[in-house]
């Protein structure tokens, strides 16, 4: 039956159960629903949105699991209606049009389809869209005949995702046969042949889901146990380093937001999937879609005609894709610290260029051990687990689907391919992996990630060195009327698949448990090399020999001849420079990506040292992400991106050197362990294929590639291909330009050496040019020439690999000598642009430039190519001369900062000045424009007008002295005896930092889920300190922290802990976050009051993610009354941290204060600028921002100058805490 409710907001919430709700049932879930009105119709009339009746959605999956933590028991799901006003837009990929809802909205006229056996083959490919070839068709029916019957439609459909080319990379694989000639090696070859030739430190590479490196001895933070609550220790483990890039292009095309978001979900999941298993840290993400068309006015969108967009306009793709990519790392608890954005589309000579197939690339780096780096042996008799969610009719043929030109076959099939996206349910896995990783005895055999493919390609690469038998009636079924087929095939993301001995599923179930991650022992491996899939009717649905499955069908021959291409060159105008300027600064790819970053966690974990914003401003100008690998804050991970799209239309050989080199001059500002070698690449390859002329310049493109990585000492250990890259409209097509996306990955010799881009006003100190290209300057393949409506014949390159390699490791040995104040890399919209961004985070001060003693006389050459190099600024102008010239490496000392707000350019008797201020607004006014559609037409505004008005000011109090040594803290610690606990629930991903910080100030800390409470395992009877963490507790579905309170309400023995803890009078606790808005939700900060404090959603109703300015006021607070008066740093990341305080300011215990009042600086638009409360008696603290991610000054986006700290005065707060407890009660 299904009862609905109505909401204060009108909506209509649809609760479908096996029986009659009880009235404490009615009652429990009227809370739950925020006093929803139960409705006592059957069904309601008018016109409704709502999600499609087929699909599940990952929210009632959360809502219905709540409903089940709170004692409510027949409940099967849960969705939300939007009453459709005005015929309100909405997102067909994913919602539907309702007239009325009734007693039918989830009911699905469909039974599961029984097995099929195919008759025809070649017919059943073209109905079902599987896009296998000739060959493939004849080895299935040549498989056929020696099985003596037909293949089932499992078989033939599992065989097409198993190996399309998605899966099994057959053109890189393949044999290239371009003007005649046979190519002597494969793609995959040449970039095999990267580590043959350097294997510097590789441990894995194209064997795994991930590379791995070796990696330096870290300290592991963990609890010493993970079935049951346990307290953390520090550990030494050997590390290995993993790097890894995937891209989701055609779903992402299709319906971006879970396209994009599943894209990074499977990332994470590849990183987890490495060796037995290894554990993700940091993100990154590429977006590239054509031209966004967000104003009018812009010559080189308006000069082609756009298109009838197949699902969705770029601008839609931009944003929903970016949403989606972020919220799953934001749910995951994973930062996105580094990516790129590119929007193009060009016609010539009857051709047309356009991401109109997007990319999306989703990467990043991680850790493991380097005993859990290579896969171990499966051995006969081990069971087959999967850990995760539900089977659901998800992505059904997204492999074979994702290797053909979309809009190729018919739309129901290509929607097929639509995904669903559940980060929560993937953290609960990753948990059980985490703690198996953090074990002593890794029990883990092999692993592998749900993706494409589903339970097929998963599970029969666990099982395919001794064959397996999978029971069906084992797998988790959401949705009753899936096939066999579809239960196999399909590839519902959140899921991982495991192989381990039985002797261990014991202990690994009670981690589950405790985890609330789902849990399925599926099979075993059997040793006949057999691949079967069993019902509990005992039919199969695949029953094949493995060698069939994942045989060796005929190899791809690819042919094709090289087609010469040739763009035209502009005509430029010197008298024009100024508008350049301003044309190349308003490029979508070289403008503020503010309104990226400003909705992406890029603090989470506590490990970031270096994310995409910089200097009191704030702004995305970094050119790459840097993270510790622990808490100490030496080792750690350096990453970054690189592309040039545009140069490889003209010459592909160019646009993949000249990827390296951006990705090259991006990560040289991080210290690395050994220089360049240091360095491995991930190389992510999306070319239109088989269009004539494509493949011949993928081939050029791929060998030199290898060949300059190869010359430069670095491998390339790890990538994707994505090469079908053709957007169709009719007998019309659209080429996306071939493109490879660098990620480089490097181990950092110690994150606290890694340089800014904001330069210093330091009147004595010097600007210096480095040219790393040893080219001459060319404009071909620019941002100046796209403004212009061309790309150009003749791009720069790299003419000599030895002196590239020189010159970034002359400037590693600048920064290991601490020579360098700040240093920016020249690639996209050239010396101008970055000589600008480097000003651009400033409130006062300009540069100074003189070029005349560089050979080339062209000034728009001089201003805008993008040969690559880097400027750096010293004061250390003899010893920086001096390194230089001793390593052959040519240099130009080219001007210094001045006081006045301009960037002034001489070149001999020219002169141009030019306006900071004004140019970085015409820079941030894209971002605004693109903002307008996730924050809101007001936010956006407020944003735009108050960016340069809200610098950090920062004020350390003259008490703090910045040393360990101030509060006697020393790691590891012997233990103190006070007893703190962390407190998490399900989606609770901030909790190891907040752990770390109690750690620190002395604090015993120990572990506890709230399945420990509400079991009875965890009482907290000897705990005196508790912290609420921060997250997103069930994906803050019906509200912020509203099921984890319902898991303290509704659950006798959690209720009973919480009371008794807050009863006691020798307890502090602290909320943050989620943990802040579950103590607002409880009521445990003012409970005396007649009305109730509120969390609201943030007034631009997205996530808000910025490093901003705290005020201390005077307060009588435990933990912040020391540091009454201070002015300092913090990060917040929340979507609902709005404080509704009702009453008068004068009746809240405020203890910190957003510096500045308006957006974005005070993120929410809390009442009072208020970001933290405090009980009256200053025990129990809850607040917004995350000080816990702010201990130590590697961690602040802006950190005070001057300065040698250690620590930040927010380990003071955790210290005033230990020593209040131990003071006066453990004395």
């Amino acid at each position: 039956m299904i009862v609905f409710f109505k909401t204060q907001s009108n909506n209509i919430l649809a609760v479908q159960s096996r029986e009659a709700l009880s009235a404490e049932n009615i009652e429990k879930l009227v809370w739950l629903f925020d006093n929803a009105t139960l409705l006592t119709e059957n069904a309601i009339a008018g016109s409704y949105i709502g999600p499609r009746r087929e699909m599940i959605t990952p929210w009632s999956t959360n809502a219905v699991e709540i409903t089940q933590n709170m004692g409510i028991s027949g409940i099967e799901r849960i969705e939300e209606y939007y009453p459709n006003v005005g015929d309100a837009s909405f997102d067909p990929m994913l919602q539907r049009k309702y007239e009325g809802l009734d007693q039918e909205l989830f009911t699905i006229n469909k039974q599961p389809e029984p097995i099929v056996y195919i008759d025809d083959i070649e017919a059943y490919n073209e109905q079902e869209g599987l896009a296998l070839n000739p060959d493939e068709m004849a080895y299935l029916n040549g498989i056929a005949e020696k099985l003596g019957r037909k293949l089932t439609d499992s078989e033939v459909f599992g065989f097409s995702q198993v190996n399309s080319e998605h899966c099994r990379h057959k053109i890189f694989n393949g044999l290239y046969i371009i003007d005649g000639e046979e190519k002597e090696l494969s793609l995959f070859k040449l970039i095999k042949k990267t580590s043959e030739t350097n294997p510097n430190t590789l441990v894995s590479a194209y064997k795994d889901n991930v590379a791995f490196n070796a990696g330096p001895e870290i300290e592991q933070f963990a609890p010493k146990s993970g079935d049951k609550p346990d307290f953390f220790e520090i550990k030494k483990i050997q590390s290995v380093i993993s790097l890894k890039a995937e891209t989701h292009n055609f779903p992402t095309t299709v319906e971006p937001f879970n396209g994009a978001a599943t894209g990074t979900g499977g990332e994470i999941r590849d990183r987890l999937g490495g060796g037995k298993a290894s554990l993700p840290i940091a993100g990154t993400a590429v977006y590239m879609t054509s031209y966004p068309r967000c104003e009018a006015g812009k010559s080189w969108e308006e000069s082609i005609k756009e298109r009838n967009w197949l699902y969705q306009t770029p601008e839609q793709i931009l944003i929903k894709a970016s949403n989606g990519a972020s919220d799953f790392g934001n749910k995951f608890g994973q930062p996105l610290i580094c990516g790129s954005l590119l929007c193009f589309e060009h016609e010539e000579d009857d051709k047309q260029y356009g991401f109109d197939k997007v990319i999306m690339l989703a990467g990043g780096v991680g850790f493991g051990t380097q005993r859990d780096a290579l896969k171990g042996e499966p051995e006969v008799g081990e069971k087959v687990v999967v850990l995760g969610g539900d089977n659901y009719r998800i992505g059904m043929g997204g492999g074979a689907v994702s290797s053909v030109n979309t809009g190729q076959y018919a739309n129901a099939i290509e929607l097929n391919a639509v995904q669903r996206a559940n980060p929560e349910m993937q953290k609960r896995a990753a948990n059980v992996i985490r703690t198996l990783a953090e074990s002593d005895n890794n029990p883990i055999v092999s692993i592998h990630d749900h993706g494409a493919g589903g339970h097929l390609n998963c599970l029969s690469e666990l099982v395919e060195s001794t064959g397996g038998k999978i029971d069906m009636s084992k797998l988790p079924i959401g949705d009753p009327t899936l096939s066999a087929k579809e239960i196999i095939g399909n590839e519902s993301q959140e899921r991982m698949g495991l192989l381990v001995k039985e002797e261990d599923l014991a202990l690994i179930n009670r981690i589950a448990d405790r985890e609330r991650s789902p849990m399925y022992v599926v099979g075993e491996t059997t040793g006949d090399m057999n691949f079967v899939f069993e019902q509990a009717d005992g039919e199969k649905p695949i029953n094949l020999r493995l060698d069939y499955m994942i045989g060796k069908p005929p190899r791809t021959i690819i042919k094709d001849n090289t087609v010469e291409a040739n763009f035209a060159n502009p005509a430029t105008d010197a008298a024009q420079i100024e508008n350049y300027v301003k044309q190349v600064l308003s490029m979508e790819h070289v403008a503020c990506k503010d309104w990226l970053t400003n909705k992406v966690d890029r603090s989470v974990t506590g490990k970031i040292a270096r994310q995409q914003c910089a200097g009191e401003l704030q702004l995305p100008l970094n050119d790459l992400g840097v993270v510790a690998l622990d808490y100490r804050g030496k080792e750690g991970i350096a990453t970054s991106i690189g592309h040039a799209p545009l140069a490889a239309l003209a010459n592909p050989e160019a646009g993949s050197v000249l990827a390296i080199s951006e990705a090259l001059t991006n990560i040289v500002w991080a210290r690395l362990a050994n220089g360049i070698e240091s360095v491995s690449l991930s190389a992510n390859w999306m070319w239109p294929c088989k269009n004539e002329g494509e493949d011949a310049r993928l081939y050029k493109a791929v060998e030199a590639c290898s060949d300059f990585a190869c010359s430069l000492g670095i491998n390339i250990p790890t990538g994707k291909d994505s090469l079908s890259m053709t957007q169709k409209y009719g007998d019309k097509k659209v080429l996306s330009p071939g493109t490879v996306i660098i990620s480089a990955g490097a181990e950092v010799a110690d994150v606290k050496q890694v340089v800014s881009p904001v330069v210093k006003n330091d009147k004595s100190s010097s600007i210096y040019y480095i040219d790393f290209s040893f080219d001459n300057l060319k404009l071909g393949g620019s941002v100046l020439y796209q403004c212009l409506g061309k790309i150009g014949n003749d791009v720069p390159t790299v003419q000599n690999p030895e002196y590239f390699a020189d010159a970034f490791n002359s400037i590693q040995a600048l920064i290991a000598n601490n020579y360098i104040m700040a240093g920016h890399d020249i690639s996209e919209g050239g010396l101008i642009t970055a000589l600008l961004e480097m000003t651009f985070a400033n409130t006062k001060g300009g540069l100074c430039i003189n070029l005349s003693s560089l050979a080339e006389k062209d000034t728009i050459k001089l201003l805008f190519s993008e040969n690559p190099g880097v400027f750096i600024q010293t004061k250390n102008n003899a010893e920086v001369e001096k390194l230089l010239t001793e390593n052959g490496i040519g240099f130009a000392k080219i001007g210094y900062p001045i006081e006045e707000r301009s960037l002034i350019v001489v070149k001999d008797n020219e002169k141009y000045t030019f306006n900071i201020d004004e140019l970085r607004d015409v820079w941030y006014r894209p971002s605004y424009l693109l903002d307008r559609k996730q924050s809101g037409e007001q936010c956006a505004k407020e944003r735009f007008e108050n960016y340069k008005n809200q610098p950090l000011d920062l004020a350390i109090l003259s008490s703090f002295t910045g040393q360990l040594s101030q509060f006697n803290l020393q790691t590891p610690h012997a233990e103190s005896g006070i007893k703190a606990a962390i407190i998490r629930e399900k989606g609770t991903n901030g909790e190891r930092e907040m752990a770390y910080s109690l750690y620190l100030a002395g604090f015993d800390v120990k572990d506890v889920h709230m399945t420990d409470l509400a079991s009875g395992r965890e009482t907290l009877e000897d705990i005196n300190m508790i912290v609420f963490c921060g997250g997103f507790s069930n994906s803050d579905v019906l509200g912020s922290a509203k099921g984890w309170a319902g898991g303290f309400l509704y659950n006798e023995k959690a209720k009973k802990a919480l009371d008794n803890f807050y009863a006691r009078k020798d307890t502090l606790s602290l909320g943050i976050c989620n943990g802040c808005q579950l103590m607002v939700e409880l009521n445990l900060i003012n409970p005396e009051h007649e009305k109730r404090t509120k969390m609201l959603h943030n007034n631009s109703h997205k996530f808000e993610s910025n490093f901003v300015g705290l005020t201390i006021p005077e307060n009588n607070s435990v933990m912040f009354g020391s540091l009454s008066g201070s002015r300092l740093g913090i990060w917040v990341a929340h979507g609902e941290g709005k404080f509704y305080l009702p009453m008068g300011e004068e009746n809240y215990n405020i203890i910190a204060k957003y510096t500045h009042a308006g957006y974005p600086a005070n993120p929410n638009g809390s009442d009072y600028n208020v970001a933290g409360i405090c009980s009256a008696d200053g025990r129990h603290l809850a607040m917004m921002p995350h000080l816990e991610r702010a201990i130590f000054p590697w961690q602040w986006a802006h950190y005070p100058a001057g300065r040698k700290d250690e620590i930040t005065p927010w380990v003071e707060a955790f210290v005033n805490a230990f020593n209040w407890i131990k003071n006066n009660f453990k004395g």
